[in-house]
């Protein structure tokens, strides 16, 4: 049975949506104020708060932002006495579900709670299944069985169940964030947060709020407290990516957070201990950002006591074709499409493309390829412009009058030649398996 808390400083009105929700079934809660309802609500149990707007104290706006801040999911009816459509905008803004005028229509009111809650529900099942299959599922989402991921998989087993810093390093969309997720997956904090904070994206005057917090009026527009990065991910491990485009201000605050295992609050002299695992990416050469004064020496050192180089899908072709056909799955399912593969000449143009972006470019290829393909089979001319005019034709002569045999012999040796020897990735543009192609060889170096 849900429960509703009421929050209103009138007491008939109180009273009487105590005495309607009863009467639909549900349990109610009610407080007289805003910082009564706050105390309630910290407690648990509350599944849908309908707050008044304007009270004394705290009002219902600043009710509005501190639950969605602290309590997200629970959802929140604004009710006023006062209703304009800029109230209704600002209480919508701060993430109320809905904005209602007295005199209330019970009826009214009663089906917007209905919805409201029918979410919350919904969001709680999926929240449950998504726990469930994160058990469930593997800790390593890398897709890949080269030599050189298996290194970068032997160096997570080592470091994830310590508790040192780690730096990863490669360029950009390589999968630097599935590696910092498996170390957190395989760490004993895994049951704690991951918070992952993309450094490049915030301006140099948000990420030291995003990263330590502020106090409310800590500056213009701080209108509540705003609890930070770090303290959210207190017991867990925060994800710091392009570390390197961080200011030499924040850099001196972050190193202090290392040294001390404390933060404030933008706007507050109060340290507050973190317990929190830093993992740290960038695609910049931090050594040379230290030689030129862009980086901050001791904080290079601080981040840097495990680290993982990341390499580019260029230097690790093998595991081209298993994540083709991972991402064909993937978007087969979100398109609604039964592509079954790759036809040879678009494979073989993939496998020898150097990949500028890596992984991302790849899986946005293989997304755009899904679209365009009308059939089966993806095709050279599903594939994007880049990837066909960077893919040269090269011809392969074969001589009238020779046998089959002879013919597949020099198929299969031009193809090797193009492969730089690679006999998987042959295997795998000719279309044949593995041991086949292996007997070949051997057949012919017996010749």
């Amino acid at each position: 049975m849900f429960t509703i808390l009421t929050i209103d400083d009138e007491e008939n009105i109180r009273n009487g949506l105590a005495d309607n929700f009863e009467l639909e079934g549900y349990n109610v809660a009610k407080a007289a104020s805003g910082k009564e309802g706050l105390s309630i609500i910290a407690k648990g149990g509350i599944d849908l708060v309908i707050t008044d707007l304007r009270m004394d104290g705290i009002s219902g706006e600043e009710v509005v932002r501190r639950v969605t801040t602290e309590y997200p999911g629970i959802p929140i009816i604004v009710l006023t006495g006062h209703g304009s459509i800029d109230d209704a905008t600002k209480a919508i803004k701060s993430g109320a579900y809905d904005f209602l005028t007295k005199p209330l229509d019970l009826d009214h009111l009663n089906h917007v709670v209905k919805n409201a809650l029918r979410g919350r529900e919904q969001e709680q099942k999926i929240s449950e299944l998504q726990e469930k299959l994160k058990k469930s599922t593997t800790t390593d989402e890398m897709i890949g069985k080269s030599e050189e991921l298996n290194k970068v998989r032997m160096i997570i087993q080592k470091a994830a169940p310590t508790k040192a810093s780690v730096l990863i390093t490669g360029e950009s969309g390589v999968g630097k964030e599935l590696v910092a997720r498996a170390i957190h997956n395989q760490s004993p904090r895994k049951d704690k947060p991951l918070i992952s904070v993309h450094c490049a994206a915030l301006s140099e005057s948000l990420l030291e709020s995003e990263l330590f917090g502020h106090e409310k009026g800590a500056y213009t527009g701080a209108e509540a407290m705003q609890k930070g990065r770090f303290e959210l991910a207190d017991g867990g491990t925060i994800f710091l990516d392009e570390i390197g485009e961080i200011n030499l201000t924040t850099q001196v605050k972050l190193l202090r957070v290392l040294q001390d295992k404390k933060i404030e609050r933008v706007g507050s002299g109060e340290s507050i201990e973190v317990d929190v695992r830093v993992v740290a990416a960038t695609n910049k050469n931090l050594e040379e950002e230290v030689k030129a004064g862009r980086f901050r020496e001791d904080l290079y050192y601080r981040l840097n006591v495990v680290r993982i180089p990341m390499p580019s899908l260029r230097e690790r072709k093998d595991d081209i074709p298993l994540l083709m056909h991972s991402f064909l799955r993937e978007f087969n399912i979100e398109n609604e499409k039964n592509i079954k593969g790759f036809d040879n000449r678009s494979k073989s143009a993939m496998i020898k493309y150097s990949w500028p972006g890596n992984i991302r470019e790849l899986r946005n290829c293989i997304e755009s390829a899904v679209v365009m393909c009308n059939g089966d089979e993806i095709k050279m001319e599903d594939l994007p412009a880049s990837i066909r005019e960077s893919s040269e034709a090269k011809v392969i002569s074969i001589p009238i009058g020779i046998t089959m045999e002879e013919a597949e012999k020099i198929i299969i040796q031009e193809n090797l030649a193009a492969n730089n020897g690679n006999k998987t990735q042959t295997a795998d543009v000719l279309g044949i398996g593995r041991k086949t192609l292996h007997r070949k060889l051997a057949e012919w170096e017996e010749e």
